[in-house]
């Protein structure tokens, strides 16, 4: 045998091997390094899959309990609602809305599913498919593109840290199976739809819609719908309020991915795409209910603490969302009005221009930042000015013009002699309204405020409460919080006890003047006048009522004597110490709040009866399960403060300010004899008042400024705050049949007046103060009583 005989492999029996020995060497060599390369390959899967198994039995055991995923509980805030169902409030640190997946709209679940996890409902919770094709996206383009399945951003956002590592993405897919082995889709969809976060405080797409369209989510669209399922990748990169562009450009993509997956035609992507999306504002809100979000807030908190902002506790309120619409409006437009006879104040800034038109808008929009709008009260800032006319622009870019009587309550402002600091000059911000037929007024935010609630009579629930100008400006609620002086709005209740002394409707009283003598009094003279100057000689209590005489409502306390009618207060919910015995009681020199005076004016209403003003009806918790319920009122002898027969006279003597007095409007403009009421205004008209009711509805109006200063010598009660009540009344009563009060038992009808049976036919007091002398007045205050007086006054 030779040499190379013997150095050559023997012959295989193998016929594979054969026939690759007779191929030439170079195939031969690639054949044996391929099937070398499989052998390490085979062997690599075989200790990965063994890597994987360890793995497996020491990381799977280490998992979180997914308790919180299986008894979903997140937390929710407080949200009040109107009695008409509208939400009007929501106080937590979370913005959300709980939705289970059977209420999530179709088209939002396939706008989420297609851009975040098209085969959701194909993998078991990690897409092997999308991670192969996120790889290979990966490898080709410099930017990277994700895998994870909308389970797996479950786990992560509930379980896992942000970090990206290695271990991490392992522990995120055993979360994924581990959930996907214990939740079903729905319940998954359903968690992640109310767990992420949106942008703007919101969690779950429920309260982003709200949040960003003002819209409840079941009425989303389409083009709506993509919008907000391209917010979770990136909440503030995506936000289409901050970012409309970016945000528009991710909304047109994920359109077109709901198409080629096929959840919407054609058609529907073509009118999606063209849809022009408005946004809610910011400052906007459905109805401006803040003063009575605040106060629910509050008396919920007082019960639950600090779990009441995450339990998900539904506050349902007694206000009406259209009620409480036209009580807003009312008292704005009221204040507004008055603040428009005032003398201009001037700019609330200046700022300088650039001169280059193209950095004029940014330069616009970074001043107004800080100079937000205040609902219909828009900031904008003046381009140029003169005595005829001013150019400006908003906040939102639009270019206005103001001519004519628009300039009038700022004519000051435009005149050459205005100050620096009140003239209106390029760079101004200033305030701006739109008026009828769209045009524009420069006026100012006003310095007065003022007060409006409404009730039922029949149960004190509230249907409107208004406790100021803007909530942002001043969260004092001047409903509950203002101690202001009723001025003759407060005469009523001292009438109502003068009845139960023998006076009458047609008791017969002086309106003359009368002087406290200081030798007499061992005080300062004193020598109140009526509110025009005037004197009328001898009326009828009726007559006086209507035409509100001071002197008249003093004889009448001198008469029935200050401590008396200072218990007497005390059947309307009144405090007595807030109304010193003296004869400025009569004046309404006493200290109450708007709410106490509808409180009071109800007991008239409702025929003698003292209700407790409510609010809330019903507390449930997130599942709807009822928590509290408020009980309405039952109108009987325990509730009883007043007998019905006092209440029925005074009703007729306030009817009769209504229909001839000083709030003659009402009647005159609602064209309805069921209305009764009493202006007021206090001494210096520092406080304008109208209390008035339909046996249904009351309804308190107030108006002045929280550093009492004087609201101008020709400003009344009947003037400032009757139309506020009117408006907000024609609008209340407008479905509601006339019904006036009818005569209970104990009261006769003579010549036509109303009488206590045993006072009727000259029985009770017939005249008082007929005499020519001024009357003396032993009750009149001393000095260091009108001091104690003047203190109050100041609280």
């Amino acid at each position: 045998m030779s040499e190379a005989e013997r150095a050559s492999p023997p012959p295989s029996k193998n016929p594979i091997s054969r026939l690759i020995a007779s191929w030439p060497a170079w195939a031969q060599f690639t054949v044996r390094l391929l099937l070398r390369l499989i052998g390490v390959g085979l062997a690599a899967v075989l200790a990965g899959f063994t890597l994987a198994a360890i793995a497996l039995a020491v990381a799977y055991p280490n998992l979180p309990e997914i308790s919180g995923l299986t008894d979903y509980r997140p937390k929710l805030p407080m949200r009040l609602y109107s009695s008409d169902d509208v939400l009007i409030g929501e106080y937590g640190e979370e913005r959300r809305h709980f939705t289970p997946i059977r209420e999530i709209p179709k088209v939002m679940q396939e706008a989420v599913l297609a851009i975040e996890d098209a085969r959701f409902y194909q993998h078991s919770g990690v897409d092997y498919l999308g991670v192969i094709r996120a790889g290979l996206a990966n490898f080709g383009e410099a930017r990277s593109q994700g895998a994870s399945t909308i389970t797996m951003q479950v786990a992560r956002n509930f379980y896992l840290s942000t970090e990206k590592t290695f271990t991490r993405k392992i522990y995120e897919i055993l979360l994924a199976l581990k959930i996907e082995s214990l939740l079903s889709k729905e319940q998954i969809l359903e968690v992640y739809m109310n767990q992420i976060y949106l942008g703007q405080r919101a969690y779950g797409f429920a309260a982003a819609s709200e949040i960003y369209f003002g819209k409840a989510l079941k009425d989303v669209t389409v083009a709506e719908a993509a919008m907000l399922a391209g917010l979770p990748k990136a909440p503030s990169a995506y936000n289409p309020i901050a970012n409309p562009r970016r945000a528009t450009v991710r909304q047109q993509y994920i359109i077109a991915r709901m198409l080629d997956n096929g959840y919407i035609t054609a058609e529907q992507a073509e009118e999606a795409r063209a849809q022009v999306l408005r946004y809610r504002r910011q400052n906007d809100a459905p109805v401006h209910a803040e003063y009575v979000a605040e106060a629910a807030r509050q008396l919920v908190f007082n019960q639950y603490g600090e779990e009441a902002y995450t339990r998900g506790i539904n506050v349902y309120l007694t206000v009406n969302a259209n009620d409480q619409a036209v009580a807003y409006r009312a008292l704005r437009k009221g204040l507004m009005d008055y603040e428009r006879r005032q003398v201009y104040r001037g700019p609330e800034a200046y700022i300088d221009l650039p001169a280059d038109p193209k950095e004029l808008d940014v330069r616009i929009a970074e001043a107004l930042v800080e100079h937000p709008d205040n609902d219909d009260l828009r900031a904008a800032v003046v381009l140029e000015a003169s005595p005829k006319k001013v150019a400006a622009v908003l906040q939102s870019g639009e270019a206005i013009t103001v001519t004519g009587d628009g300039l009038k309550p700022v004519a000051s402002g435009l005149s050459e002699k205005a100050g620096p600091k009140t003239q209106i000059r390029r760079g101004a911000v200033v305030r701006v309204i739109k008026g009828a037929k769209d045009l524009w007024t420069l006026t100012q935010v006003p310095e007065v405020e003022g007060a409006f609630v409404a009730l039922d009579p029949q149960t004190g629930a509230v249907r409107a409460m208004v406790g100021g100008f803007d909530y942002n400006k001043s969260k004092f609620n001047h409903v509950t919080q203002a101690w202001r002086q009723p001025g003759s709005s407060f005469k009523p209740f001292i009438y109502s006890a003068a009845l139960e002394k023998g006076f009458t409707p047609a008791t017969v009283v002086n309106d003359a003047p009368l002087f406290f003598d200081a030798g007499a009094t061992g005080s300062q003279p004193w020598e109140p006048k009526n509110y025009d100057g005037t004197f009328d000689g001898p009326m009828a209590l009726r007559r006086a009522l209507a035409k509100s005489k001071n002197m008249v409502s003093i004889r009448i306390l001198q008469s029935i004597g200050p401590q008396y009618a200072q218990e007497w207060i005390t059947r309307f919910g009144f405090e007595p110490e807030k109304h010193p015995a003296y004869l400025t009681m009569a004046l309404g020199a006493g200290s109450v709040t708007p709410m106490q005076m509808a409180t009071a004016y109800s007991v008239f209403a409702n025929g003698g009866y003292r209700v407790t003003p409510a609010l809330v009806t019903r507390l449930t918790d997130s599942k709807g399960r009822t928590l509290y319920e408020a009980k309405p009122p039952t109108l009987d002898d325990k509730l009883r403060t007043l007998e019905p027969r006092n209440a029925f006279i005074m009703d007729s003597l306030l009817q009769e300010v209504a229909r001839s007095g000083t709030a003659a409007k009402a009647q005159a403009a609602l064209k309805r004899p069921d209305l009764y009421g009493k202006t007021g205004t206090t001494n210096d008209s520092m406080d304008a008042w109208f209390a008035g009711f339909q046996p249904h509805l009351v309804a308190v109006v107030w108006i002045g400024y929280d550093t009492p200063r004087k609201l101008g010598d020709r400003e009344t009660g009947g003037g400032l705050a009757l139309p506020v009540w009117i408006e907000y009344m024609g609008y209340a009563l407008r479905d509601q049949p006339v019904q006036e009060i009818q005569p209970p038992e104990g009261v006769v009808n003579v010549g036509g007046e109303w009488y206590f049976e045993e006072y009727a036919r000259q029985q009770g007091v017939s005249s008082l103060g007929l005499e020519d002398k001024p009357a003396s007045a032993p009750a009149a205050p001393t000095d260091d009583e009108r001091k104690s007086i003047l203190d109050l006054f100041k609280r």
